[in-house]
């Protein structure tokens, strides 16, 4: 049976320069209105953990950052 340990990280806004997530007054959200930047930065985060064997699970925006949650699998 696959064991796993799980990690959640904290990322603020800043770290984004500037966390925005478009969404009409309707409730319809586009990511292609999302600047390269912020969508480079998420990238080198994900890319940096799964350097060392995390796999994201899901993550979570809020307005003033955002949450990560990884899991990796232990050594037998």
């Amino acid at each position: 049976m696959n064991r796993f340990e799980y990690k959640i990280t904290k990322h603020p806004a800043e770290t984004f320069g500037e966390l925005v997530y478009y969404c009409t007054e309707a409730g319809e959200c586009t990511l292609d209105q999302i600047p390269h930047d912020q969508t480079e930065t998420l990238e080198n985060i994900l890319n940096a953990e799964g350097a060392t064997g995390w796999e994201l699970v899901q993550v979570s925006f809020g307005h003033n950052g955002i949450i990560a949650f990884w899991k990796k699998e232990m050594e037998s």
